[in-house]
């Protein structure tokens, strides 16, 4: 099992998903209805288990169980990610209470809570609200309101106007610091308060809350229209075309007096790899690639080996500024396959902290990240020791409005 990137900064996703769903008619509760081939719980699960930066994951359940549903028998959505399932309460508020006194045992840093029926929240978004959460103790995704608002009574009839100016569509996951909002939900539990979500408890207590932009894509389940939408947009039913697929390739030379840096690790080795930047040639092909399918040019145009501020520059930096440019042309990075040709050292070792290393620097999932290493047995420049090359594979899909 690898270790995930930021286990140490103890993030725990908290998932709320013990209520009836009794909105979308008969069944099972809406986040075990069906999505995609699987339940509508586990898409955003998975999504939360695999990003970098969460270390556990609890689940707030039903108090009576959760009928036939269970995580997927392979296990793919959670091998790397402890998860512990608690039953909930009469109220989301309790439920949630429940959660934080299950994960205070982790002595978390920081806990994103997230709602089980919002399947499509993106690996980026929840980036967003940890490195907000991190900064200002509490923070919150939302939407800006575009449509007209209007009051409209008992009878059906619109009575007034509701000014959209200053109003946003809020969203979750929420993030907050731990001891924060632990101490917010039991204050409220003692004085018997009770608030529409945990961003009302934690204002309450005196605390501000940060917004984060928000996702479209990220839609509560809530009615069979709903699933409906979800279910094409999980289907990549695009008006512009879902995805696109770009290739990269880079080398360089050996020499000595200089750390050979791969995938954004160091690796010890009696040379490196010449470069005015790190000479990282595996995230140079993963940048090319990125910037190939996105089809913005080559790395070279946007960063020329004759800028001095690139100078010795890590190349994470580099593959972090080429993700944003792919944002804001509409795009995401949704898997990555790369090969590292070296003859020495052996890199295989290696292979898990890069793909940590990537993961997080485009905000994918560990999972979403291969690295595959190789030789040439002794033929080419690679074989006879003279350098290393990289070729890359990456697979990007629309961003959600909030992405660019």
């Amino acid at each position: 099992m690898e270790a995930k990137a930021h286990a140490a900064g103890r993030v725990v996703a908290l998932v709320a998903a013990a209520g009836s769903g009794s909105r979308l008619g008969g069944g099972p509760p809406k986040q075990f209805r069906p999505l995609g081939g699987r339940a509508v719980l586990d898409h955003c699960l998975a999504t939360l288990a695999g990003h970098p930066s969460v270390g556990r994951l609890v689940l707030v359940l039903p108090p009576l169980g959760s009928g036939d549903w269970s995580p997927p028998g392979d296990g793919s959505c959670y091998r790397e990610t402890p998860m512990t399932v608690v039953p909930g309460g009469s109220s989301r508020q309790e439920s949630v209470l429940r959660g934080l006194e299950a994960a205070a045992a982790w002595s978390p840093e920081l806990v994103l809570v997230h709602d089980g029926a919002r399947p499509l929240v993106s690996a980026g978004l929840v980036r967003r609200v940890i490195d907000a959460a991190a900064r200002w103790g509490a923070a919150v995704p939302a939407l800006p309101v575009h449509e007209s608002l209007r009051g409209v009574d008992s009878r059906q009839r619109i009575h007034r106007l509701v000014e959209r100016e200053g109003l946003q569509l809020v969203q979750t996951p929420e993030g907050f610091a731990f001891d924060l909002v632990l101490e917010a939900a039991r204050r409220a539990a003692a004085a018997g308060e009770e608030a529409d979500d945990t961003v009302a408890l934690v204002r309450r207590a005196g605390h501000e809350v940060r917004v984060v932009p928000g996702e479209r894509r990220n839609l509560k389940i809530t009615g069979p229209g709903d699933l409906e939408l979800a279910e094409a947009l999980l289907a990549g039913e695009d008006a512009h075309g879902g995805f696109r697929v770009g290739y990269g390739y880079d080398a360089h030379r050996l020499v000595p007096g200089r750390p050979l840096r791969l995938g954004g690790v160091e690796v010890a080795h009696h040379r490196g790899l010449q470069g005015h930047s790190d000479g990282d040639v595996l995230l140079h092909a993963l940048a090319d690639a990125l910037l190939g399918a996105a089809a913005l040019g080559d790395l070279g145009r946007h960063f020329p080996d004759s800028d001095p501020a690139l100078a010795g520059a890590s190349s994470l930096v580099i593959l972090s500024r080429t993700a944003a440019l792919v944002a804001e042309a509409g795009w995401r990075p949704v898997n990555v396959d790369a090969v590292v040709v070296a003859e020495e050292p052996r890199l295989a070792p290696h292979a898990g902290p890069m793909r940590e290393a990537i993961a997080g620097a485009l905000g994918l999932a560990a999972a979403a990240v291969s690295v595959k290493a190789t030789t040439t047995e002794g033929l080419g420049f690679e074989g006879r020791g003279e350098g290393i090359s990289a070729s890359a594979t990456v697979l990007l899909g629309r961003a959600g409005e909030g992405e660019r």
